[in-house]
């Protein structure tokens, strides 16, 4: 049976320059503000989750001495908290191995590098049907994955190289344009229909489902060494990036990797069913360490970024 299908082609979009934004880089945070002379580790009790957050950093510090993984998953709130520039220095510093992000992290990342500025005002747009609907944003991710995405390349690999040979001019606060640059993985886990640029008439479902598929198998190939110490960040995400953590980690047990004895970390405003089972309870069960700890991000984020580079 045949359904009717929206044609997104005949979609209205508008210059991005005519939209409201609620989070500009002039607000983000420097990570020249810190210290790596400064320990903070003693201002914390060593009770409850005052030793947790200690523990946490240790354990990211001695993956790194011992050659093991550091991945960071993340969800976009971090990018709109103004801490992309902590997590590229966390990069450029050899901390972080590997990045995962959803598919609106992207977007604000994108965005951010592309006009310094990024979270539209949904309430007011959605009224008109223009939430969504700014041209330069699709225009440029469909353009970017298009050129580059091929049997090898992923989303997020496709997007960093568009920011970087573009030189867009706030490329410094781009997580995909720092990986790029570094040669450090960073991988975009796409939902269809959960994000702007699916909205727009250049959408093409099946190189989106190529370019995330491709990154799926890059971000399942990071586990491969995670086990005898290595650690996994789940930064903001409730849902999309916990269940893609779940099935990469169970095909590389299945094909015979020593995925076991690791720790992992859910960092969140609260704590949700997903990144509680699958990220701190079923992958651990008694063979390494599950951590939660629950804060606002731009002040867990920074305290941890503290911990994790000062030397002690």
């Amino acid at each position: 049976m045949s359904y009717k299908k929206i044609d997104f082609k005949k979609l209205n979009c508008y210059p991005i320059a005519e939209r409201t934004n609620k989070v500009t880089v002039k607000d983000f945070v420097d990570p020249a503000s810190y210290s790596k002379d400064t320990d903070i580790s003693n201002l914390f009790p060593k009770i409850l989750k005052g030793g947790d957050i200690v523990k946490i950093a240790e354990s990211a510090k001695s993956a790194r001495k011992s050659g093991k993984p550091v991945i960071w998953a993340m969800g976009a709130h971090l990018i709109k908290c103004g801490l992309s520039r902590l997590v590229i220095d966390l990069m450029e510093r050899g901390i972080i191995t590997a990045v995962a992000m959803n598919g609106a992290g992207a977007i604000h990342d994108y965005e951010i590098a592309m006009i310094g500025a990024t979270s539209e005002d949904v309430a007011i747009e959605i009224k008109e049907g223009r939430f969504g609907m700014v041209a330069e944003t699709g225009d440029g991710m469909h353009g970017a994955m298009q050129k580059y995405v091929d049997d090898e390349t992923g989303m997020g690999e496709a997007l960093g190289r568009d920011i970087v040979e573009r030189k867009l001019p706030y490329a410094e606060y781009s997580i995909m344009a720092a990986g790029s640059r570094l040669g450090i993985p960073v991988t975009i886990h796409s939902a269809i229909g959960t994000e702007i640029i699916h909205t727009h008439p250049m959408a093409d479902g099946a190189l989106i489902g190529k370019a995330t598929f491709n990154d799926f198998q890059i971000f399942t190939a990071n586990l491969e060494d995670i086990g005898d110490g290595g650690v996994y960040f789940n930064v903001g995400s409730a849902v999309i990036m916990p269940e893609v953590f779940l099935k990469a980690l169970s095909a590389v047990r299945n094909i015979g990797m020593p995925a076991k004895g690791f720790v992992t970390v859910n960092l969140d405003m609260v704590q949700h069913y997903r990144p509680t089972e699958n990220v701190v309870r079923r992958p651990i069960q008694g063979e390494g360490s599950g951590y939660a700890i629950t804060g606002h991000h731009e002040i867990m984020i920074p305290l941890i970024y503290q911990l994790l580079i000062s030397e002690r």
